[in-house]
């Protein structure tokens, strides 16, 4: 009898070392569901706010980070209402999106950057050219030009032309790529016009 009594208790033992970890783990568990996320929260805070101040990702990504933002205010929303595991899952999503804004503005920016130029590499001939182009059309008899107005065109064009350059210097592309689409409708406006009144005055001949 004594020897199935201490195997009995043995076997107790044992099941009581299985069971009081078990508990202590879901203890633990119930504790954290009932305590505010707070470092995810506060790391999310500090994205969406890194992200909102971040030129580029405003200028080029904000979708996103009007995502994060969106996710931000839910989890503070979820964290009031003290469903903390849907708060910390917003405070990820926010964190999420406001990296990706500052990575996607980033890229965005570069694109713009080479967008604008590129366009103000490609006005540099043409410039010459339409300038060269006014001045051999003095040289055409019977040409109906305004050549003191064209001149005033032509000096605009470059003035444009130079304000898009600071622009761009300046890092403000989308600047930078509208002055340089004034210039490109300038110079096609004055080449239109001279093509017009060489080929009249070829008329007239």
């Amino acid at each position: 009898m004594v020897f199935y009594f201490h195997v009995y208790q043995g076997e107790k033992m044992k099941k009581l070392f299985i069971i009081i970890p078990v508990m202590i783990v879901l203890g633990a568990a119930l504790i954290a569901c009932k305590t505010p996320p707070t470092d995810e929260m506060n790391k999310a805070q500090d994205a969406v706010t890194r992200a909102e101040n971040d030129a580029d990702a405003v200028a080029y990504a904000g979708n996103t980070v009007a995502a994060a933002r969106d996710a931000l205010t839910k989890m503070m929303n979820e964290a009031n209402a003290k469903r903390y595991d849907a708060a910390k899952k917003f405070a990820a999503e926010a964190i999420s999106n406001a990296e990706k804004a500052i990575a996607d503005g980033k890229a965005g920016a570069a694109r713009a950057r080479d967008e604008a130029a590129n366009l103000l590499n490609s006005l540099k001939t043409p410039l010459e050219d339409t300038a060269n182009a006014i001045n051999a059309a003095k040289q055409v008899k019977n040409a109906q030009l305004d050549f003191n107005a064209l001149s005033g065109d032509m000096d605009q064009a470059r003035q444009t032309f130079s304000d898009a350059q600071n622009n761009l210097d300046a890092n403000n592309y989308s600047g930078a790529t509208a002055k340089g689409q004034i210039v490109r409708s300038m110079l096609a406006d004055i080449n239109g016009k001279i093509t017009s009144a060489v080929q009249a005055a070829s008329r007239k001949k």
